[in-house]
């Protein structure tokens, strides 16, 4: 945290359901779901989007619905942010750039501007997403009010390489939008949990909730801190699920176990 950071950062994780092949639809539900956010009496500093909000994992028809270079997501989530002040973790969207569809997170500050944009990295091959979606190149981090982020999407949290480089970036929270699906919580809530431990940092975890053909979303968004203890967990329901970080903890968490110290990288690779 440097020097002009907020001591504390509350946080809305919009736990939404989310309308497979209707964009429009979608867009107007979680915008709903947002100005609800923002209308409660302890205002968010962030809002958090789940994965894939825009579509769904409707990837036979991707390419006819991803957003064209993310310029419709941008222009909506660039006003929301600008008109009431808020930061926008904004999960993920089908973007199309030419003749190809990412799955990209972009990210705005309170006063509308774009602060970064990240690729998924890893893609889920039992959703077949390697056969529809390009793969991005770029680990990214970006400043929240002076506290340092990282950024991830769903499959990407269970390559611990990927957390650990933005942790030694200076990372000091980790955003995980998902569609994360039944059976497979306990595999969603050690990961996340051990993320958080292992790199010292909070963990801010949103997944959408429903169905969608024959995959059930459970929710169970989560804000885990730098010692694994868990802030804030969703039910199963749509919801908005709400917690505090405080941005002095990472630091003191590290000062107390000096996990990245007594690291030896000259011997993990041979």
């Amino acid at each position: 945290m440097t020097g002009g950071a907020k001591p504390q950062l509350n946080i809305a994780l919009i736990q939404a359901y989310i309308e497979i092949g209707e964009p429009g639809a979608n867009t107007n539900h979680l915008a709903a779901m947002m100005e609800k956010a923002v209308s409660a009496e302890e205002r968010p500093d962030v809002i958090v989007l789940p994965e894939m909000w825009n579509t769904g994992y409707a990837l036979d028809r991707i390419g006819e619905l991803a957003d064209p270079n993310g310029e419709e997501t941008k222009r909506r989530l660039s006003d929301f942010a600008k008109r009431h002040g808020v930061h926008i973790v904004g999960g993920s969207v089908a973007e199309k750039i030419g003749d190809r569809i990412y799955n990209t997170m972009y990210v705005f500050g309170r006063d509308g501007e774009i602060t970064a944009r990240y690729s998924k990295m890893h893609l889920f091959r039992l959703m077949d997403e390697e056969k529809f979606l390009h793969a991005g190149e770029e680990a990214v981090t970006f400043d929240l009010e002076g506290l340092k982020a990282g950024a991830s999407i769903c499959y990407d949290v269970r390559f611990p390489e990927l957390s650990r480089t933005l942790a030694l970036a200076g990372a000091n929270v980790l955003f995980v939008p998902a569609e994360w699906p039944h059976p497979r919580l306990h595999h969603w809530r050690t990961l996340l949990t051990a993320r958080a431990i292992e790199n010292q940092m909070y963990v801010v975890a949103c997944n959408r909730v429903g169905r969608s053909g024959e995959t059930e979303f459970f929710g169970h968004s989560l804000l885990i801190d730098p010692w694994g203890e868990v802030i804030a967990e969703g039910g199963e329901e749509e919801s908005i699920v709400t917690g505090t970080l405080d941005c002095t903890l990472p630091g003191e968490v590290k000062g107390r176990i000096p996990v990245f110290e007594d690291r030896r990288p000259h011997l993990y690779f041979k």
